[in-house]
């Protein structure tokens, strides 16, 4: 089943190439929560649920029925985002050989990109789904005004040792909002060195902004074990429909951020 419709189109081969290889150049520069979180997939598009193991999954045996215990599924949210094409535009590139202009292309993707980061980050409260900074158990540490002295340096490091001190071992990854991240370009004093690079030495260098925290921040270890975002249909462009002659296009996908230990996880508020 072609579920793209993309056979269904009125253009061939060489357009798709070019509407894909824009969308996935935009989502490359984009995408932050798939540069450290492990992935799990793709399951594929008929894909609706994946199961979540916790730390203390098991199996109990009696009168012949096996009861699994510590897992639960969760629903991969299906995402996507629209954009046109209009025809006068298309057929002015036919005959004058003048590329097609794709930023109608490019902004639907940096929008698909922004939605699966709010998806892993905030989860999605009408569904059920939670993200890194919602889900019941995580560690919190009130956050100082990082803008003064050596207060981000010292939050983070605090919720470094709280994750190690847990047995939460592997690669640590911090994730804030552009406001955040801009308050850290700065000398520390005494040191000679900006507040951003010893955070990031701190970290080898796994420090990442995203527009999808304004204001907020997260500490992870972005291990396997811990949690992964699982993939159903990865993010790929379909065609839509025609209508008053333009054309229409969807860039969708299905995903889930498994969370197994929210230990592993450190809110700064």
């Amino acid at each position: 089943m072609d579920y793209l419709s993309r056979e269904a189109a009125p253009f061939g081969d060489a357009l798709w190439e070019q509407i894909d290889t824009t969308i996935v150049e935009t989502l490359k520069k984009y995408l932050v929560g798939r540069r450290f979180l492990p992935l799990y997939g793709p399951l594929g598009p008929g894909a609706q649920s994946v199961a979540v193991d916790s730390s203390d999954k098991d199996e109990s045996f009696e009168d012949g029925v096996v009861q699994t215990t510590g897992r639960k599924f969760v629903e991969l949210v299906q995402l996507y985002e629209d954009f046109p094409l209009f025809w006068r535009d298309l057929e002015a590139s036919e005959r004058t050989g003048v590329p097609v202009d794709l930023s109608a292309a490019a902004r639907a993707a940096q929008a698909s990109a922004k939605a699966e980061d709010q998806l892993i980050f905030f989860g999605n409260k009408a569904l059920g789904v939670d993200g890194l900074l919602t889900v019941p158990g995580s560690n919190t540490i009130k956050m100082d005004d990082w803008a003064e002295g050596q207060n981000a340096f010292a939050n983070i490091a605090a919720g470094a040792s709280m994750l190690v001190e847990k047995d939460m071992l592997g690669r640590l990854a911090l994730v804030m909002g552009p406001d955040l991240y801009f308050k850290l370009q700065r000398i520390q004093p005494g040191t000679g060195v900006m507040e951003i690079d010893r955070i990031k030495s701190l970290l080898d260098g796994r420090v990442y902004r995203s527009n999808a925290l304004a204001g907020k921040a997260v500490l992870v270890c972005a291990e396997a074990q811990y949690m992964d975002l699982t993939i159903g249909q990865d993010l790929a462009a379909a065609y839509l429909e025609l209508v008053n002659l333009n054309h229409y296009f969807r860039i969708l996908e299905t995903a889930a951020l498994r969370v197994k230990n929210s230990e592993a996880i450190v809110v700064f508020e």
